[in-house]
């Protein structure tokens, strides 16, 4: 399989049309043709159903489809880079960010970075269930925000950021709103959201265990912006970052007897090994006023 074959199929699935693909490819209508079957023979079946004015790909041509445009993509930024590196000009670093941690405070950060070093682009991701700081080692991202993981690693630098709080999150017309600090039994009175891709999930429920207290979760959810937004919505409550709430409407509170926190992070590679950007980078963060 030969990369010209992978942007002739592109250029086809995409018009349908062989003759506006050869167009597109700019190669002969035989040459397209001849290149798509030898595509076809190697693949074991055929990619596009030839009809004339209605010529339609096959269901093997649609997933073909698919797996070619992440392949051209994933080329052109590879093409990017080299590009980049070689030139000394616009660098493109890949951030990963865990799901539970909020934008608040970090707008103003990048903003701050984009104005130190006006020759990178930052590029953001979310750190997906089962990542960590080896997908920096990987070279998948150059740097990740997560949460503080207990396991050291040498070939990673830790960069602490800042501290927050868990809190009660609800919505600013809720019952429990005009109170500044909340008891653990007055929750029990509402319905509990149940943050599943929250890092301390276990511990805070533990917290509620040893109390006495056994909140029942009557929503569950891994997307963030759905638990946010059923709670500012309703009469609903659940426990959260005190910088991650973002949905309209929703408030924070504190409870009575929770003192739990978490320490924000951002892990590059360690040492010398990592970009000069990057490094950089890790330098202005541990020097920014987050609070």
């Amino acid at each position: 399989m030969e990369l010209t074959q992978v942007s002739y199929f592109i250029n086809l699935a995409g018009t349908l049309n062989f003759t506006a693909a050869a167009r597109m490819s700019g190669v002969s209508q035989p040459s397209l043709t001849r290149a798509i079957r030898r595509l076809e023979e190697e693949l074991g079946g055929p990619l596009i159903h030839r009809d004339g004015k209605n010529s339609r790909l096959t269901g093997l041509g649609q997933d073909v489809e698919v797996e070619f445009r992440r392949m051209m993509a994933a080329m052109k930024s590879v093409r990017d880079h080299s590009e980049n590196w070689a030139m000394g000009r616009h660098r493109v670093l890949d951030v990963a960010v865990a799901h539970s941690i909020g934008p608040e405070r970090f707008a103003a950060f990048f903003e701050s970075i984009l104005l130190a070093a006006p020759s990178i682009e930052i590029r953001l991701h979310s750190l997906q269930s089962g990542e960590d700081t080896s997908e920096i080692l990987s070279g998948k991202y150059h740097a990740c925000i997560l949460t503080r993981e207990t396991r050291p690693d040498r070939k990673v630098d830790v960069h602490s950021l800042f501290r927050e709080r868990f809190v009660l999150g609800c919505a600013e017309h809720h019952p429990l709103a005009a109170r500044e600090i909340v008891r653990i039994e007055d929750l029990l009175a509402f319905p509990f959201v149940d943050r599943l891709n929250c890092e301390f999930r276990d511990r805070i429920l533990d917290h509620f265990r040893h109390g006495d207290t056994l909140m029942r979760p009557r929503f569950r959810s891994d997307r963030e912006d759905w638990v946010q937004r059923v709670v500012a919505d309703s009469d609903a409550v659940c426990i959260l970052p005190e910088r991650s709430a973002t949905a309209h409407g929703l408030i924070t509170r504190q409870i009575e007897g929770l003192i739990l926190e978490r320490e924000i992070v951002m892990a590059t590679v360690s040492g010398s090994t990592a970009a000069v950007e990057i490094r950089k980078i890790a330098h202005l963060a541990s020097g920014y006023a987050w609070s």
